[in-house]
Protein backbone atom coordinates (compact mmCIF):
# COMPACT_ATOMS: atom_id res chain seq x y z
CA UNK A 1 0.00 0.00 0.00
CA UNK A 2 1.37 3.36 -1.00
CA UNK A 3 0.63 6.57 0.78
CA UNK A 4 -0.90 9.37 -1.24
CA UNK A 5 0.74 12.79 -0.88
CA UNK A 6 -2.30 14.05 1.02
CA UNK A 7 -1.84 11.20 3.54
CA UNK A 8 1.68 12.46 4.25
CA UNK A 9 0.30 15.93 4.98
CA UNK A 10 -2.31 14.49 7.35
CA UNK A 11 0.32 12.43 9.16
CA UNK A 12 2.60 15.47 9.42
CA UNK A 13 -0.23 17.52 10.94
CA UNK A 14 -0.86 14.84 13.55
CA UNK A 15 2.86 14.70 14.38
CA UNK A 16 3.06 18.49 14.66
CA UNK A 17 0.13 18.65 17.06
CA UNK A 18 1.50 15.84 19.21
CA UNK A 19 5.31 15.76 19.13
CA UNK A 20 5.87 19.23 17.70
CA UNK A 21 3.97 21.14 20.37
CA UNK A 22 4.22 19.02 23.54
CA UNK A 23 4.17 19.98 26.36
CA UNK A 24 1.38 22.42 25.58
CA UNK A 25 1.36 24.55 28.74
CA UNK A 26 2.53 27.18 29.59
CA UNK A 27 4.38 27.54 26.26
CA UNK A 28 4.97 24.83 23.62
CA UNK A 29 8.37 23.31 24.20
CA UNK A 30 9.73 23.86 20.70
CA UNK A 31 8.82 27.57 20.79
CA UNK A 32 10.54 27.92 24.14
CA UNK A 33 13.72 26.26 22.81
CA UNK A 34 13.71 28.35 19.62
CA UNK A 35 13.29 31.52 21.65
CA UNK A 36 16.17 30.45 23.89
CA UNK A 37 18.36 29.75 20.85
CA UNK A 38 17.50 33.08 19.18
CA UNK A 39 18.45 34.91 22.37
CA UNK A 40 21.96 33.54 22.08
CA UNK A 41 21.59 30.00 23.37
CA UNK A 42 23.49 30.72 26.55
CA UNK A 43 23.87 27.67 28.81
CA UNK A 44 22.33 25.31 26.23
CA UNK A 45 23.56 21.75 26.61
CA UNK A 46 23.86 19.10 23.89
CA UNK A 47 20.60 17.57 25.10
CA UNK A 48 18.83 20.91 24.56
CA UNK A 49 19.96 20.98 20.92
CA UNK A 50 18.88 17.37 20.42
CA UNK A 51 15.53 18.20 22.00
CA UNK A 52 15.14 21.19 19.67
CA UNK A 53 15.80 18.99 16.63
CA UNK A 54 13.44 16.26 17.88
CA UNK A 55 10.54 18.64 18.44
CA UNK A 56 11.03 20.43 15.10
CA UNK A 57 11.37 17.41 12.80
CA UNK A 58 7.55 17.15 12.42
CA UNK A 59 7.41 20.78 11.29
CA UNK A 60 10.08 20.16 8.64
CA UNK A 61 8.21 17.04 7.53
CA UNK A 62 5.02 19.10 7.23
CA UNK A 63 6.75 21.67 5.03
CA UNK A 64 8.28 19.01 2.75
CA UNK A 65 5.05 16.97 2.55
CA UNK A 66 2.99 20.06 1.74
CA UNK A 67 5.36 21.18 -1.02
CA UNK A 68 5.36 17.66 -2.49
CA UNK A 69 1.55 17.47 -2.31
CA UNK A 70 1.12 20.87 -3.99
CA UNK A 71 3.56 19.94 -6.76
CA UNK A 72 1.74 16.65 -7.31
CA UNK A 73 -1.61 18.43 -7.56
CA UNK A 74 -0.11 20.95 -9.97
CA UNK A 75 1.22 18.18 -12.24
CA UNK A 76 -2.11 16.32 -12.15
CA UNK A 77 -4.01 19.44 -13.19
CA UNK A 78 -1.71 19.93 -16.19
CA UNK A 79 -2.36 16.42 -17.51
Amino acid sequence: MRFKPSDHVKLALILCVTIGLTPYFPVPHSFEKLKWLLQGGNDMQALDYADLVFHNIPWLYLIVATIYWLNTRKKESLV
